[in-house]
């Protein structure tokens, strides 16, 4: 092997990860923004705005690398659509979840995803999942009863709501990857997810619009630049080093979202979460490497 092209390779590996961790420090940024506009505004309407940008910058993307009715030939249209409304409902979720919980709380039970959608893809792809894996999955469950602390005085409801935005997190990484696996492109999945969600969002958020002030109109677009940035980012970075070794790197957003809480908001997670939300990340890097090395 020539040595100067085990340089490069690496050197464009390392430079995917930096674009991975800069996109979930954006992503972490986003959410703090975004804490701070649920609080008086509804969940509808913020979802709307973004989703409007993210639309236009849909389209746009679509049309520079190829055309609109060419990406809406879906092979799977119907699992398009379930896919884009699982992503909608995502985000909705979580964002409720700002509202009553801190920026690492809410990171810390939403880190379970990748453990749910492995326990999904077993009855639902008919995936074989190793009993390493579900050994790791029963780890996270235990962590994530951590956080929870069911049946104790300090369990808060809210708690539950990240959760639900962590099950349509993993359901929507699941049809993706069978919309993936039948043919489907990038092309397709971003503008069937922009398209489906604008129309929900507009439908939910107009019965809810009011007029932001000056003030929630610059925090809407900073969200929506951000948003589309963190994206942007995350593409560039695919281009650069494979899905398999930037995984690890996901979970980078909970230590982003745990430092800008503290700075913005003043927020620091109790040791329980932070215990919990250790063995969810440790079983979830366990999966990642159980996965790369059956690959």
């Amino acid at each position: 092997m020539n040595p100067s092209n085990t340089e490069e390779g690496s050197r464009l590996v390392g430079k995917g990860v930096l674009l991975c961790l800069a996109a979930m420090l954006v992503f972490a940024s986003q959410d703090a923004v975004t804490k701070i506009l649920v609080q008086d505004m509804s969940v509808a309407q913020v979802v709307l705005v973004r989703y409007w940008v993210f639309a236009v910058f849909a389209i746009v993307w679509v049309m520079r690398k190829s055309t609109i009715r060419h990406a809406l030939r879906s092979v799977r249209p119907k699992l398009q659509i379930l896919r884009s409304l699982l992503s909608i409902a995502e985000i909705a979720i979580f964002n409720l979840a700002l509202r009553h919980l801190g920026l690492a709380e809410s990171h810390s039970l939403m880190a379970v995803f990748p453990l749910l959608a492995i326990a999904l893809a077993a009855p639902i792809l008919g995936e074989r999942v190793s009993l390493k894996s579900w050994l790791a999955v029963c780890a996270g469950f235990i962590g994530t009863l951590i956080i929870l602390r069911p049946g104790l005085d300090v369990f808060k409801p809210e708690s539950l709501i990240p959760l639900s935005a962590a099950l349509c997190f993993a359901g929507y990484h699941v049809v993706t990857r069978q919309v993936s696996s039948a043919g489907d492109g990038f092309n397709t999945n971003i503008l069937y997810m922009a398209l489906v969600g604008c129309v929900c969002a507009t439908v939910f958020g107009v019965t809810v619009w009011r007029e932001p002030s000056m003030q929630e109109w610059i925090l809407l677009a900073v969200i929506s630049v951000l948003s589309v940035a963190a994206q942007l980012l995350l593409v560039k970075a695919l281009e650069y080093a494979p899905a398999s070794v930037l995984q690890p790197f996901n979970y980078s957003l909970l230590v982003f979202a745990t430092v800008i809480g503290f700075l913005v908001f003043r927020e620091l997670p109790d040791r329980w979460t932070i215990i919990g939300a250790g063995i969810v990340i440790a079983s979830g890097l366990y999966v990642i490497y159980l996965q790369r090395r059956h690959d």
